[in-house]
């Protein structure tokens, strides 16, 4: 009798358990000043590493526990942060508000080529792109290698190499941050929200970096400044966790994993 006892409260205990992993909050989110629901906000769990966007309605739906920390982005209007309590949990949706931001548009000047005619003379007009790919047996990523006048060889050398100290520099204490690579590569819902974005908040956000830092870790694996300033947050998020993948295999040998 004990033993059935014993069975069925670890049978209730494991379903509880299960219960409180497979929860979701909802909510809606309204533009601050109007009230009008907003289109489109992207919702990322960041614990989790779960996404989500909202509807026509502000409607959102997003996987969460109780603590977890919800980050709420959108074009034109303050980020914010959003702690799940158990009443929003037990009570169903809440409303969120956004703050509109001022926006300033920079001017921007555009240089055209004036061509003469002439091939000699325009050939010496058109930009040059110096950035060498290189291809590693074994490797998944290539290399931007710079200039081949720097010595390619030796760029793509530190491209294997240089990286790993850096790397284990900069999340070595935060082995969980960098496990949320791998969680965002597989969540659809996030690689959509990354492969439209250019402006790596939300990067920061899950990896817990600041732009700085984010820019100058691509920067140690050896990726090109055009690379970085033009890929959008998707290809940064390849890019970073490529060369951690190979950064593991290399320090294997090195006890450092």
């Amino acid at each position: 009798m004990k033993y059935l006892v014993f069975l069925f409260t670890l049978l209730l205990t494991s379903t509880v358990a299960f219960a409180q992993d497979d929860t979701t909050v909802k909510g809606v989110i309204i533009n601050g000043s109007d009230d009008t629901p907003l289109e489109g906000v992207n919702i990322v769990n960041i614990n989790q590493v779960k996404g989500s966007t909202t509807n026509a309605k502000g409607e959102f739906e997003v996987a969460a526990k109780a603590n977890d920390t919800l980050h709420f982005s959108f074009l034109g209007f303050k980020s914010i942060k959003v702690r799940v309590t158990n009443d929003w949990l037990k009570y169903g949706s809440s409303t969120i508000a956004l703050t509109e931001l001022a926006l300033a548009l920079e001017e921007v000047v555009v240089n055209q080529f004036r061509l003469t005619g002439y091939l000699e003379v325009d050939i010496k007009q058109v930009p040059i792109n110096t950035n060498y790919q290189y291809s590693i047996s074994g490797l998944q990523n290539g290399y931007e290698a710079g200039s081949y006048r720097n010595s390619g060889v030796n760029k793509v050398l530190g491209a294997i190499f240089n990286p790993a100290d850096f790397l284990y520099n900069i999340f070595g204490k935060k082995p969980q941050e960098m496990k949320k690579l791998k969680q965002m590569k597989q969540d659809d819902e996030i690689r959509n929200l990354l492969a439209s974005r250019f402006d790596r908040e939300m990067l920061t956000v899950l990896l817990q970096v600041d732009r700085v830092d984010l820019d100058e870790i691509v920067r140690q694996c050896n990726y090109s400044k055009d690379f970085i300033n033009s890929a959008n947050d998707l290809q940064i998020l390849d890019a970073i966790s490529g060369c951690y993948e190979e950064y593991k295999v290399l320090s294997r040998g090195r006890g450092k994993l």
